[in-house]
């Protein structure tokens, strides 16, 4: 497997796994009712974070794999991941 393959891939498991572990936190608050008042201003920005892993998870599985079939669009497929990957960055780095 070529290196860039398996940094993508390390990218792609990292997004895969935040975006799950964020949508099943999401599934607790449902079964959580009787905390909804109190859980009510974490929704919103819980819904974005699931939001904005997914979309990073689906850009770097289709950079993975235009890159292990060597398809040609691969490189807009790293830009797309490389661009996902950045606003997560921004969204958040510590201010």
């Amino acid at each position: 497997m070529k290196p860039l393959a398996v940094l993508i891939g390390i990218v792609m498991g990292s997004a895969v796994s935040l975006a799950v572990g964020l949508l099943l936190t999401w599934v607790v608050f449902l079964f959580m009712p009787e905390h909804a008042d109190r859980l009510a201003g974490e929704r919103e920005p819980l819904l974005q974070a699931i939001a904005l892993f997914t979309l990073l998870a689906v850009a770097a599985a289709s950079s993975f794999y235009g890159e292990i079939r060597e398809r040609r669009w691969r490189l807009p497929a790293h830009v797309a991941m490389l661009l996902m990957l950045g606003l997560a960055v921004w969204v958040y780095w510590p201010r």
